[in-house]
């Protein structure tokens, strides 16, 4: 029972990168603009996140900034892509050099020529709510329990979810997630109506940013206390292939993160020496990105045909 609970909880842990990360591609893609820089964004607000949470000492204030730091790199993602009209993919992978490397660069310079900043003390990392209401000792409703172990998470943790049922109450039940949706489909058709399309744009792609960077936050002051070079590691690839694999839909990427984050949980569990696999570490290490491509390749027979936003990744010139 304990095992199950601790690859459930892990599980859970693992996912919340994924979930902030994949449903800002959700609202980039949905607007027409290929987000595939969603990497850098995740490491840069990784370290924003750990770096002004180490030198304020409130881990929300770092929690804010990563969202920033994430924001601030889509912005060149938005004047490349929309104003100049870019090629997307290029642009994504310059941010994806971009993103880490100035990381690395501020880390160099405000921690003394270290690459990773120091290490957060745990009264500065993100809260546990609900930790009051599961007290020391032995049960399913204790802290060791069942219960205890599996609902004790980080807020990033019920945040995430929280953040899915707003983007998608945004996009499907105002008409400002209708136009930027309708921008993604037929750009040209939304102009003729009076949309600002490249404003639409600009705001889907900067608030991709938004959550890539609480993405990586999440991961820098709440799943570990700090940022290194490795932290993110493909965190924000497996992000846009739970995107595509959820069908551009909010809820179909958080079911895609929790398979992953299933993955990555279940790989930490089957190291621990306890358990007595035996299994070599760098196998264990593939096992989330394996399935992320095997999910990739079969996708149509598990999820049947994904169609994308029609505009996606095309320029629009104003007529």
């Amino acid at each position: 029972m304990n095992d199950v609970a601790f690859i459930i909880a892990t599980s859970l842990m693992y996912a919340t990168p994924l979930i902030y990360t994949s449903i800002g591609g959700v609202l980039s893609e949905n607007s027409g603009v290929v987000n595939i820089g969603l990497e850098g964004m995740m490491a840069f607000g990784a370290f924003m996140a750990a770096a002004v949470g180490f030198f304020s000492g409130n881990p929300w204030l770092g929690f804010l900034a990563g969202g920033l730091g994430g924001m601030f790199l889509a912005l060149f993602h938005a004047v490349a892509t929309v104003t100049y009209r870019a090629d997307h993919v290029v642009s994504g992978i310059a941010l994806n050099f971009l993103g880490p490397g100035l990381a690395l660069f501020l880390s160099r310079l405000f921690f003394e020529g270290a690459t990773m900043t120091r290490p957060l003390d745990l009264a500065n990392k993100i809260p546990l709510p609900l930790a009051r209401f599961f007290p020391d000792g032995s049960g399913l409703f204790q802290r060791s329990g069942f219960f205890g172990v599996v609902f004790n998470q980080y807020a990033t943790v019920y945040m995430a979810f929280f953040m899915v049922a707003m983007v998608w109450y945004y996009l499907y039940k105002t008409k400002y997630g209708l136009r930027l949706r309708s921008v993604g489909e037929h750009p040209e058709a939304a102009d003729s109506l009076g949309i600002n399309v490249f404003k639409t744009k600009y705001t889907g792609v900067l608030l991709s940013g938004l959550f890539a960077g609480f993405g990586g936050a999440s991961m820098s002051i709440a799943v570990v206390s700090r940022f290194s070079p490795t932290l993110i590691s493909g965190q924000g690839f497996i992000a846009l292939a739970a995107l595509i694999f959820g069908k551009w839909k909010p809820q179909g990427a958080m079911l895609a993160c929790l398979m992953f984050g299933f993955a990555q949980g279940l790989s930490i569990y089957m190291g621990n020496p306890l358990v007595g696999l035996r299994i070599p570490d760098p196998v264990l290490s593939m096992i989330p990105y394996v399935l992320t491509l095997i999910v990739l390749v079969f996708q149509g027979k598990l999820v049947g045909r994904t169609v994308s936003p029609k505009a996606l990744g095309k320029p629009f010139y104003k007529s």
